[in-house]
């Protein structure tokens, strides 16, 4: 099992960026940088491949409907050659709130575009020549305005010809089509005691499909890490989070982390908080998130307790611990959880 943590995006995101490339002596493997709706990945995952030398460099994630798929080939293409190699490239469908509501796309076919978004940026780095017709055009057909396109190939030679592409996902075809085409696994509110119930079969039935060549898929899951005699009360620190996604990330009958609440046998806890957080309440909201969902979705303890946490997202299947280190000396609890694994 490898180690890694999310870039924090609030803020001041250079010091953050510099931060993260301090954990990189005390053994950690990896850094993911979101996006949502605030600064582009790209950006700084460029900064950090220059301020790092070893650890890997992930996306997570890149949505599928802003940028085209030849867009999301050359970005990881560019990241891999700026880094020797260390790319990998999370992507996903996001949500309708931030798709229509940032990025003025109808949110439509997001499978579709997902899976051929992978499919075009594995031809795109082997250097094929695109002729490809389908959610996306290319080259753009005279029916559809297209005027002097041709099937073209990158001009430039990648780093490596397969960059490791995940996928975020959540509902069960999604997750199906992960495990069948995907390199990796990039889930959201994973617990591991429960993950089996809500994704054992889609995952099974993908596999399935999968093709031998991709090898293993690879998991990234974790939470809060704090380790110390009073480090239970860290895991609070989960409840807006969990709250802002149950919550707060769409409509009723439209958010796909209420539904994964709701699948981890939360149903009515979950509805609450929804209730709650949309109507702008939102730390009776947060007040509402169940004790247990707090500790089973963190890492916070006694050092004996958090080992058998990572043991439990270990049995899980995780591949790859994402943790967000609590307290005054993260490179301290980097060192020691990765002498664990």
């Amino acid at each position: 099992m490898q180690l890694s943590t999310p870039l924090a995006y609030e803020g001041d995101a250079r010091q953050a960026a510099d931060d993260v490339a301090a954990l990189e002596s005390a053994g950690l493997d990896a850094v993911w940088v979101a996006e949502a709706y605030g600064f582009d990945s790209p950006t700084i995952m460029g900064y950090l491949a220059a301020r790092t030398e070893r650890m890997r460099i992930g996306a997570a994630i890149l949505n599928v409907y802003s940028r085209t798929p030849a867009l999301i080939a050359q970005t990881a293409a560019g990241l891999d050659a700026i880094s020797g190699g260390r790319a990998i490239i999370g992507l996903g469908a996001s949500g309708p709130q931030v798709v229509e509501g940032w990025h003025g796309r109808p949110y439509d076919k997001p499978l579709a575009r997902t899976r051929e978004a992978i499919e075009l940026t594995r031809r795109i780095l082997r250097r094929e020549v695109i002729d490809h017709h389908g959610v996306t055009d290319m080259p753009l057909p005279p029916e559809k305005g297209g005027r002097l396109g041709k099937p073209l190939k990158i001009l430039t030679r990648p780093v490596r010809s397969e960059v490791p592409l995940y996928i975020a996902s959540l509902g069960p075809a999604n997750v199906r089509m992960t495990a069948e085409i995907a390199d990796g696994w990039l889930p959201t509110l994973f617990i591991p005691e429960k993950a089996h119930q809500v994704w054992g079969a889609p995952l099974a039935e993908g596999k399935e499909k999968r093709d031998p060549a991709l090898g293993p898929l690879q998991t990234v899951a974790g939470g809060l890490l704090a380790i110390g005699a009073d480090a239970a009360a860290a895991r609070d620190l989960a409840r807006p989070k969990i709250a802002l996604y149950v919550g707060g990330m769409g409509a009723p009958g439209k958010n796909f982390y209420n539904d994964v609440a709701v699948a981890y046998g939360y149903e009515r806890e979950a509805a609450r908080i929804q209730e709650l957080y949309l109507s702008g309440r939102k730390k009776e909201a947060e007040a509402a998130v169940p004790d247990e969902f707090c500790e089973l979705m963190s890492l916070c303890g006694p050092a004996g307790y958090v080992r058998e946490r990572v043991e439990a997202f270990r049995e899980a299947g995780v591949t790859m611990l994402n943790v967000i280190p609590v307290g005054p000396e993260p490179a301290k609890l980097i060192e020691t959880v990765k002498g664990w694994l």
